[in-house]
């Protein structure tokens, strides 16, 4: 069995279609005021296939995949995030967490399961850190209520 190589319009395509799809997502994940933060701070030349690829292979290749809800892709990714010391992200995927339906009760249980397996360091430094996202999340809600 012979492949035929990919013209590279048709590759461009591909990049093209993951791009649009990942940046849908990542949008309605962690927020256009993030996700328009992250794309101009990695506009440079030197940082733009980076923003590229996470949007990409991150956001468009796996999170549009079928066999996980947003909630629990959002889950796993507090837990690995949280694990690793990954502060900054961690933050970001706790809102996407929200965004995605998860209650403050399965964020909490999240971490508590991360402080037993993980070490209560990492289990410490999430809740403070989730608890800030909560508590800012609730005062933007509030706010624009009025």
């Amino acid at each position: 069995m012979t492949s035929t190589p990919a013209s590279s319009d048709s590759v461009a395509e591909a990049h093209k279609t993951l791009f649009d799809e990942g940046l849908k997502i990542r949008y309605e994940v962690a927020g256009k005021s993030y996700v328009d933060k992250a794309l101009v701070n990695g506009s440079s030349e030197f940082a733009r296939p980076m923003q590229e690829l996470v949007t990409e292979a991150c956001w468009g290749s796996v999170w549009s995949r079928p066999g996980l809800e947003r909630k629990t892709r959002s889950m796993l990714n507090m837990a690995m995030l949280c694990a690793l010391n990954r502060g900054p992200e961690l933050a970001v995927h706790v809102r996407g967490a929200l965004n995605n339906g998860a209650s403050e009760v399965e964020i909490r249980e999240v971490l508590l399961q991360v402080s037993i397996y993980c070490g209560m360091p990492a289990g410490l430094e999430g809740f403070k850190i989730a608890e800030k996202v909560i508590l800012d999340v609730a005062k933007e809600k509030e706010s624009a209520r009025g």
